[in-house]
């Protein structure tokens, strides 16, 4: 489909530069040609007017002569223009499809990306409801199924109904922070970070918050900031033994306010590691802790929100060795009060 519209436009492209060029190259030929045919003919004018004796076998050989260097320009000049357009034919073809390429590219991109997005979203809600829907049939084919067993059933679908709802949760939040502008503001990141870890409630030898002295504040926004340090703080205690311990440092890092989360477990693999920032992207879900193995929606989350804050986000890993999570944001600085991310 994007091939045949880069195809139009490229052709599209060309009908106006062709079209723009043969109306300069008619405009320049009679243009000079006229110019040359009057220059010739005062040229002419001047030489009867000088005075020189002329005989009559004379005047009609330099209209001759004129007339044929009146007829080499215009035959040099139209092919010079013909040459003149076959380059811009060439040149302008390619140069055309290029440009094509250029303007459809980000939307090609975009539309694979919806395209991926709304199958593997479809997959993600579908196999949740086929669980619940061959459950409640089966109960319902059984004439002697016992109050248990129905509520046994209730729970299992109410279970598949949290995770459909944690799924729209995220799928909402991508969707508002693709669509939505966010204010900046001045951010103390030991405060959030403490804040989160307090709603973990987790032990206290589980997690460790080292932070450096005179950590300047960060320039972002509280609600998104937050969100991020929640979603790599819970995938770290995911991913990592229960009697582990999750260390989060605070520093300063080239010119930027640096977040670094390091967790042990088995580690992710090399074939992962490139991919665990899309979207529903899970790598083996035998590493993570049972049933807490998310949709692998929360990184390609956390993605987002570092690339609205023109941050980086970065993860370094190996099979059976600690993972570490590097979020590096802007410093703050004295910018308007109103001052939005675009």
């Amino acid at each position: 489909m994007f091939q045949s519209a880069t195809l139009k436009l490229t052709g599209w492209y060309l009908l106006i530069l062709m079209t723009i060029s043969l109306i300069f190259s008619i405009s320049i030929y009679n243009i000079t040609s006229q110019e040359v045919g009057n220059r010739l003919q005062d040229l002419q004018s001047r030489y009867e007017e000088s005075g020189i004796p002329t005989t009559p076998r004379i005047d009609p050989h330099y209209s001759q002569f004129r007339d044929n260097q009146n007829s080499v320009a215009n035959t040099n000049l139209f092919f010079s223009l013909v040459y003149v357009n076959i380059i811009i034919v060439v040149g302008g073809g390619i140069g055309s499809y290029a440009l094509a390429r250029r303007t459809l590219h980000d939307i090609e991109e975009a539309h694979e990306a919806q395209s991926r997005f709304t199958s593997d979203a479809s997959h993600e809600l579908r196999t949740p409801l086929a669980v619940m829907k061959s459950e409640i049939e089966v109960i319902l084919r059984d004439p002697s199924v016992s109050k248990s067993e129905l509520r046994e059933t209730l729970q299992s679908n109410l279970e598949e109904v949290d995770k459909l709802s944690r799924l729209s949760k995220v799928l909402l939040q991508l969707s508002k922070i693709d669509h939505t502008d966010m204010a900046f503001e001045k951010i103390n990141l030991k405060m959030i970070l403490s804040d989160v870890i307090k709603r973990q409630n987790q032990p206290s030898n589980r997690m460790k918050l080292i932070c450096a002295a005179n950590l300047p504040p960060a320039l972002g926004n509280k609600d998104g900031v937050e969100e991020l340090c929640m979603i790599l703080v819970d995938n770290a205690l995911k991913y990592s033994p229960s009697d582990s311990l999750v260390t989060i440092r605070l520093a300063k890092r080239s010119g930027k306010v640096c977040i670094e989360i390091v967790n042990t477990g088995k580690g992710i693999g090399e074939q992962d590691l490139p991919h665990i920032f899309d979207r529903f992207y899970r790598a083996d879900t035998s590493r993570t802790n049972g049933d807490q193995a998310g949709h692998g929606l929360g990184l390609a989350l956390a993605k987002k929100i570092v690339e609205i804050h023109h941050g980086e986000l970065s993860a370094s890993s190996a099979l059976d060795h600690a993972t570490t999570f590097t979020v590096l944001l802007p410093i703050f600085s004295k910018v308007p009060a109103n001052s939005q991310s675009k």
